[in-house]
């Protein structure tokens, strides 16, 4: 399958939850990088972390096929 009608193609309940979830994730940790005051670095690795996490998440959620 190509990957345009792959990404295009109906997804499952449980995979639309998990590539909400990561867009949520992603947004929350951009919010939190692009905040103008000056973070501890442990806050900016940890939402660094939750960024790549929802990233993932989000494609991978995304790509699932329902299939019948």
């Amino acid at each position: 399958m190509e990957l345009l009608n792959r990404l295009s193609a109906p997804t499952p309940p449980f995979f639309q939850k998990v590539r909400n979830l990561g867009l949520l994730l992603t947004a929350i940790a951009s919010v939190v990088i692009g905040l103008p005051m000056e973070l501890p670095l442990p806050v900016l690795e940890i939402a660094g972390g939750l960024a790549v996490a929802g990233a993932v998440m989000a494609g991978l959620g995304q790509s699932a096929v329902k299939t019948e």
